[in-house]
């Protein structure tokens, strides 16, 4: 039987609080940040504890991808993770797998919305890594409509509405569905990503029952060109003028706890509603929920196909 290398791959973050200049400086691409920068992502970290939850979170995950693909394939599967901004880097997973001896790899990116601007570049990172192996390669792009994923944000969009209690067809209460922004200039090329989006939000929103719902952006970076918009912010200092006394936020781009979820949201964007009279409630995040896992397992096993034998 042929061993097949999986790279699990996602954003990475600081390890500790001591490592945010490193991190940021890597994903400036090498250009360190001004004081003032560094200093407000510091701020931010020290806000939910002095690291995020991205670093565990993401090695559960990856815990349980390895688990379901033993169920279904003992043996067969060696699952690996590779970080776009952090250590172990995408390029160390690779590397690692070939170490391992496996005859072929499958790339997995933790996000379910492809742009070649993001999931893009885990990937092309992660081919020629494993082209410098010798190592075949398949890479699952895209997972945005995947059925598991609908019913699994669906299910948690329906607990936030009884948290809040009402239904979701309640039309004094907005379900925003959120991914990271990017430039604009991304989406003028075409490229598709505010699309998966808002399918994965429509698919979200008629499974949970929700009637009131839109899809809005969040954690543009701090760069001069314009990013996709709305703006989560923006969405909600409207809201009241609208009729909207609730708001369910689901940030479906992202599949866990992290600085963007634990910050962006639970601390600035609460920090929003409360000013304009809005209750709000997020859902909770997928995290290494074993549905979840499973059925990512199973992209993988699928994907796996393509090496051939």
């Amino acid at each position: 039987m042929r061993r097949i290398g999986v790279a699990v791959m996602a954003y990475g973050t600081p390890a500790s609080f001591e490592e945010v200049e490193a991190f940021y400086t890597d994903v400036r691409r090498g250009r360190p940040p001004s004081p003032e920068q560094l200093a407000e992502l510091r701020s931010r970290y020290a806000a939910v504890g002095g690291t995020s939850q991205l670093a565990a979170q993401t090695a559960a995950q990856v815990a349980g991808i390895q688990a379901a693909l033993e169920v279904s394939s003992p043996g067969r599967y060696l699952c690996c993770f590779g970080a776009k901004h952090a250590v172990p880097k995408i390029e160390q997973a690779v590397d690692e797998l070939a170490r391992e001896g496996v005859a072929g790899l499958v790339g997995l990116v933790l996000a379910p919305h492809y742009s070649a601007a993001s999931v893009g570049e885990y990937i092309e990172r992660a081919k020629k890594r494993a082209a410098e192996q010798a190592l075949a390669s398949v890479f699952i792009e895209d997972w945005h409509d995947e059925a598991t994923l609908v019913s699994l944000l669906a299910g948690r969009v329906e607990e936030a509405y009884g948290r809040l209690g009402v239904a979701p067809f309640d039309p004094e209460t907005e379900l925003l569905v959120t991914a990271h922004a990017l430039p604009l200039r991304v989406i003028e090329s075409g490229d598709g990503y505010d699309a998966r989006l808002a399918e994965t939000a429509e698919l979200v929103a008629a499974a949970a029952g929700a009637r009131h719902w839109r899809v809005c952006w969040q954690s543009a970076g701090r760069t001069a060109e314009p990013w996709i918009g709305p703006d989560i912010l923006e969405v909600l200092r409207a809201l009241p003028a609208e009729g909207r006394r609730r708001v369910v936020v689901c940030p479906a781009g992202f599949t866990s706890d992290h600085l963007e979820v634990n910050y962006d949201i639970d601390i600035d964007a609460r920090r929003v509603a409360r000013e304009v009279g809005l209750e709000l409630e997020r859902t909770a995040s997928l995290n290494d929920d074993p549905r979840l896992c499973a059925a990512l397992a199973a992209l993988v096993e699928a994907a796996a196909g393509e090496l051939g034998d």
